[in-house]
């Protein structure tokens, strides 16, 4: 197949169906393809996008930074789109080679002063929300902690056993048990939060991210919780090895009980809440353990 007929290919799928797979047909394109191909431009697709969601402000189209996929800053909402801005993809878009989860690392460079909870969100052109909760100030999140931290919303963790945890943090101060990747960004956060609580962090990881291989690593570890931390730091570490049946009944907890992201945090009364929290609300929510 010629040049040509790769990028008249190419761009047919650009229009078709504008994802993922648009990244294996640049692969395969060649270096001299790669060299003379030319992004979509943003603003084109933004005038598009304005044509089919005009009441929503849209600050920036970028469709260099992801394969496929054109990134739509609009006001605090994050989503994507294809570059014919018939497809909307709301939701996180994760890197399997540098296993990070791009959309995060994006919300948090456009809101360093905010709190993250949940995915990307996007409004319809009648400004009904399409995706899970939006970016919220510490202020509106510890106002929502009350709502979020029901009674009802209650994690039974008596089926685990004791094996698949990393313990860290005070040993005398009240447990708090997480579930987490560490890949997460939330959960690196959430890291630092706890660290400055007094607390005994009970730590489960889970595979949201693809990250088995490396949760067995830290696991493993002489020292899991040097080793936990090296790991949020992006540290790389030694391969080891040991009884890692205790991560797999982490991964069969998480499965049944709808556990899909991370973090998720679970007071010594079960009490249970899902995303990063900031300082001040996490501390109040755990002292109305019961």
């Amino acid at each position: 197949m010629s040049a040509t007929d790769t990028k008249r290919l190419l761009r047919r799928h650009f229009r078709h169906a504008g994802l993922v797979a648009g990244a294996v047909l640049l692969a395969g394109a060649g270096i001299a393809f790669a060299k003379d191909f030319a992004w979509p431009d943003g603003d084109q697709v933004a005038a598009l996008l304005k044509a089919r969601l005009p009441k929503t402000e849209i600050t920036k189209v970028d469709c260099a930074r992801i394969g496929g996929l054109c990134e739509v800053v609009a006001g605090s909402n994050l989503f994507y789109v294809d570059t014919s801005a018939r497809y909307l993809v709301i939701g996180r878009v994760y890197d399997m080679e540098s296993r990070q989860d791009l959309t995060a690392a994006r919300l948090l460079e456009l809101n360093p002063a905010m709190l993250l909870g949940g995915a990307a969100q996007a409004k319809s052109s009648d400004g009904e929300d399409l995706a899970a909760p939006t970016v919220a100030s510490p202020a509106a999140a510890a106002r929502d902690e009350r709502m979020r931290a029901r009674p009802d919303r209650i994690l039974s963790l008596a089926s685990l056993p004791k094996s698949g945890a990393i313990v860290w943090g005070a040993a005398s101060g009240p447990t708090v048990t997480v579930f987490s990747d560490f890949s997460c960004p939330y959960c690196k956060a959430l890291s630092s939060v706890l660290a400055e609580l007094n607390v005994r962090v009970v730590e489960r990881p889970i595979s949201i991210l693809g990250t088995r291989a490396l949760s067995e690593r830290v696991y493993c570890a002489k020292d899991p919780a040097r080793a936990l931390r090296r790991a949020y730091a992006g540290d790389t570490l030694e391969p080891a090895s040991c009884n890692t049946s205790g991560l797999d009944a982490n991964e069969q907890f998480a499965t049944a009980n709808g556990i899909a992201g991370t973090p998720v945090i679970v007071r010594s009364d079960g009490a249970m809440i899902e995303g990063f929290r900031p300082k001040e609300a996490l501390a109040a929510w755990l002292k109305g353990a019961r």
